[in-house]
């Protein structure tokens, strides 16, 4: 297929913009080739939304595509160079096994990275081998699709293609390369990388360079860097309210794990709660709990602190009355932090309106389910009824005399009980990608070349916040054989 059919059969529309910020900040370069590419799996609703019309060309040639070795017309490959503080360590790092091939610009206006994941080694790659297997890519397409699902704003995954080619981690599994959307890269770690190359002038052309993109809003304000800190935190305390919400735990919340945008973005050794308890950890390389559960709006603050500090120089020429500044910003995170958790947790329980005793009651509630390793999903879930939920969780007097109190602040609500239920399936969700089910899946697909669980997983997925009783498989808790107690980074 031609750069030509690529451009107008496909429907890509690039826009490069990063190439405009110094060159310091990426390495021109094209994916590295692979050897035998075929299609796993295309997302064309996705495609559909970016006005891309992959029902056109053959799977032979979407291999080609997806793989990177044959690129389409406007597009300018590049790998990133970013840092990042990697569990609290601050290290140089940059897209080691990734391609930016540029930026899609959709018939409404809204401009997309398109970047390839596994597409062969860069000069950032260290010693790794610039490639990916096939079951975390996999994995990411899954999650990314569920979260977006979920309402939960995250990258999305467009395509997963084999490479015809091996990788080697503790064992030989079969190479792919994930195609991935994102509103953008830029990650808190893209700024702290100005750091190491002392540049003014770029960490401006970087920080205007972010306005313009994600907070347009900003521009003509008095103090634009000291509010894009101040967006930047709303957004990933939104984000984070979500995650909480759903139970999930995004694994490794590094900086450069932390995209300016809001996204959720590199997923990894990520998963979902089952039983809650606030101090659970998947990540095999999490042995600190340092990115627990109930640890993540504590790195999230965290992390905006780095943010911020990359920002100094351009609050104020005075480095105390700079830090001054900034240190207030952060400082003011937990106010609205536990504003929005609050609300969310509201909206969980049905609640219109606020009444002094809800933090005791969602307090006691969360209590009652560590005590009791009660699921996170289905206990939420299962309140949606006049009736006691039926289960041996709810038998017991501790949850009793819950469900009375609930009851009674229900009654207290200006809206109807319909109206507190209605609220509460739009807030709980009957799906999540439950781990096991996830494995299995992965498994099947890796170990079997089965992809049916896969494409299983994905429609149960694709309505999470819908009763539908032909799924009810999917939503119960793994069964002790099943438990999922680690998850890998796959790197």
């Amino acid at each position: 297929m031609s750069d030509d059919t690529y451009k107008n059969q496909i429907g890509w529309n690039f826009d490069n913009s990063y190439f405009r910020l110094p060159g310091y900040f990426y390495t021109k370069m094209h994916p590295i080739p692979v050897s035998d590419p075929h299609v796993v799996i295309i997302n064309q609703k996705l495609a559909n939304k970016l006005g891309l019309m992959l029902e056109k060309p053959s799977k032979k040639e979407l291999a080609q595509l997806f793989s990177g070795n044959a690129l389409p017309k406007g597009s300018e490959p590049l790998a990133q160079a970013y840092a990042g503080h990697q569990f609290g360590h601050f290290t140089l790092l940059g897209d080691g096994r990734a391609h930016l091939i540029g930026e899609h610009v959709t018939s409404d206006g809204t401009r997309v990275d398109i970047q390839f994941k596994g597409s062969g080694k860069t000069p950032y790659a260290k010693r790794g081998d610039g490639r990916a297997a096939l079951g975390p890519m996999l994995r990411e397409y899954i999650i990314s699709e569920a979260m977006h699902n979920l309402g939960i704003p995250t990258t999305r995954s467009l395509a997963v293609v084999t490479t015809g080619e091996k990788v080697y981690r503790e064992s030989m599994l079969q190479g792919a390369i994930l195609t991935r959307v994102a509103s953008s890269h830029m990650r808190v770690g893209t700024f702290q990388y100005l750091a190491t190359q002392k540049d003014g002038k770029g960490l401006k052309q970087l920080a205007d360079y972010a306005i313009d993109r994600h907070y347009p809003e900003l521009k003509g304000s008095e103090q634009p860097y000291l509010e894009l800190i101040k967006a930047v935190m709303n957004r990933q305390i939104d984000l984070l309210v979500n995650w909480l919400r759903v139970g999930f735990i995004h694994g490794v919340m590094n900086t450069d794990n932390m995209a300016i945008s809001g996204e959720t973005i590199d997923y990894g050794p990520c998963a979902f709660l089952d039983s809650y308890d606030p101090e659970t950890v998947f990540s095999s390389i999490d042995q600190m709990k340092r990115y627990a559960y109930a640890n993540q709006p504590h790195i999230t603050q965290w992390n905006i602190a780095r943010f911020a500090e990359s920002l100094m120089p351009l609050l104020h020429k005075d480095i105390e009355q700079a830090a001054a500044l900034a240190e207030e910003v952060i400082q003011s995170f937990n106010a609205p932090f536990q504003t929005a958790w609050l609300s969310m947790m509201r909206r969980k329980l049905g609640f219109f309106g606020e009444d002094k005793a809800d933090e005791l009651l969602i307090a006691d509630l969360l209590k009652w389910m560590k005590h009791h390793h009660a699921d996170y999903t289905n206990t939420f879930r299962d309140l949606i009824s006049e009736t006691i939920p039926k289960g041996d969780y709810y038998v017991t007097e501790d949850f009793q005399d819950w469900w009375e109190r609930w009851l009674i602040r229900l009654k207290q609500n200006s809206e109807s009980t319909e109206s507190a239920f209605s609220l509460m399936r739009a807030s709980n969700p009957a799906f999540i990608p439950r781990n096991h089910q996830v494995e299995k899946a992965l498994f099947a697909a890796e170990e079997q070349s089965d992809f049916s669980k896969l494409h299983k997983l994905l429609e149960v997925l694709s309505e999470p916040y819908v009763d539908k009783p032909e799924y009810k498989e999917f939503q119960k808790p793994p069964k002790p054989e099943e438990r999922v107690y680690q998850t890998f980074c796959g790197t």
